[in-house]
């Protein structure tokens, strides 16, 4: 499976925010767990619907929405 079709957006999930395989489990949430610093092991362990492929999935679609040619300031 590519990682990326490991993220779904779906108007009826998490209104229609990029989540990983339909779960009520956002892109946005994971990174913030990732920010916060906690590691792919900690993370597994809280989460444990979640596999190590979903974690990668989402930073590889971080990514790709990051790699623009436009570069907007965020105020």
């Amino acid at each position: 499976m590519n990682h990326l079709e490991r993220i779904t957006i779906d108007p009826k999930v998490m209104h229609g925010k990029p989540s990983i395989r339909n779960m009520r489990f956002t892109v946005s949430q994971m990174l913030e767990l990732i920010a916060g610093g906690m590691s792919f092991q900690e993370i597994l362990d809280d989460y444990p619907f979640l596999e190590k492929e979903d974690i990668q999935a989402c930073l590889n679609y971080a990514a790709k929405i990051a790699d623009t040619k436009q570069i907007l300031t965020i105020a």
